[in-house]
């Protein structure tokens, strides 16, 4: 089982970098690094290369709509050849506040246009012809009536190191589910429930695998939460790290009626915590809804515990099909924390 982690993305390159340098030694695969509305991610994703050897850097996520697909698709292949073929393409919708209100662009249409910018990403890497898109969101070049007429088909101009860039999308609807088991390489879904995943999301993921071509290979699952090996006495508590990033995203990513994390909260069946933890959210108390967060999804969505209570949370991650266990390790200083990561890598072989 391969093992991934976030990486900050609020300022502090250098401290990141010094870390994710260490967990690579201790056997960290992956490295995600985040875009919402700070710094972005690929010149963090550029240090790292520069920084790194094995392991693989990848955004988590790119949001569709900041950049053009032609340009998502060009950075992908500049961070992969800098990295000498370890870049992963991160994509997600991120949501209408952050879209709308920070960068100024109609939120719509985020599963047609997934579709279309997974199409002309691996159009472009592939390099066989200038790239043509005739989509409902995009059109490639684009057509006379829409501007000057002066368009052209183009290729990129530098050979792209690999023409199949594996491509991980966010997603967590139904239809952007399905979607991401037809096409994508890897699926990141936030907030994963080990054990109630099948429930929410097996038909879904049925009927996107059914529509997969066969060369796409198997698809990753990561998933995954806080780490930390230990008396239940002495790590209990970490659990709780957890409570405020729920309550956020429960409670505050979004409107009432328009909020993903909250409707997957409801589908977990957590419908009436999912209620108090919004409306507490939403009136400002913030400490009191990050409280109201079930202790038992707590525990579920993280790996907290002695080492074999760890061992068996990997086998139910494992057994609701996640390939890639996504960890934040936590533990004093840099040397715990590749003791941690090198420990949790022998559990899950």
């Amino acid at each position: 089982m391969k093992l991934s982690m976030q990486v900050g993305y609020s300022g502090g390159f250098a401290e990141s970098v010094a870390q994710v340098q260490g967990l690579e030694t201790a056997g960290m695969d992956i490295v995600y690094v985040a875009e919402a509305y700070g710094y972005d991610a690929v010149s963090l994703m550029g240090y790292l290369a520069a920084k790194t050897s094995t392991v693989q850097i990848a955004s988590g996520i790119l949001p569709i709509y900041t950049r053009t697909p032609t340009l998502i698709a060009m950075t992908a292949a500049g961070v992969d050849d800098l990295s000498e073929g370890r870049a992963i393409l991160g994509l997600g919708a991120s949501g209408p506040q952050v879209i709308e209100g920070f960068h100024g662009v109609p939120y719509d249409a985020p599963i047609g246009r997934t579709r279309e910018i997974i199409q002309i990403c691996r159009d472009v890497w592939e390099r066989s012809a200038p790239v043509e898109h005739d989509g409902r969101y995009y059109q490639l070049p684009l057509p006379a009536d829409k501007g000057t007429g002066l368009g052209k088909a183009l290729k990129i101009i530098t050979h792209p190191l690999r023409p199949d860039i594996p491509i991980h999308v966010a997603s967590l609807g139904p239809k952007n589910v399905q979607l991401t088991a037809e096409l994508a390489n890897g699926w990141l879904p936030i907030l994963f429930h080990p054990e109630r995943a099948e429930g929410v999301w097996g038909e879904d993921l049925a009927t996107g695998y059914a529509k997969r071509a066969p060369e796409l290979g198997p698809m990753e699952v990561i998933a995954g939460g806080l780490l930390a090996i230990g008396p239940e006495s002495e790590v209990a508590g970490f659990r709780d790290f957890s409570r405020a990033m729920v309550a956020l995203y429960v409670g505050g990513m979004g409107a009432r009626g328009k909020n993903f994390y909250n409707t997957l909260f409801t589908r977990y069946g957590y419908e009436a915590e999912a209620k108090e933890i919004q409306d507490l959210y939403l009136d400002g108390k913030k400490a009191e809804a990050a409280a109201a967060v079930p202790a038992d999804f707590l525990e579920k969505t993280s790996l907290c515990g002695d080492e074999g209570y760890v061992k068996d949370r990997i086998a139910e991650y494992k057994a609701a099909g996640v390939t890639v266990l996504n960890v934040t390790p936590i533990a004093k200083g840099l040397d715990a924390q590749k003791a941690l990561v090198a420990k949790v890598k022998e559990l899950s072989e």
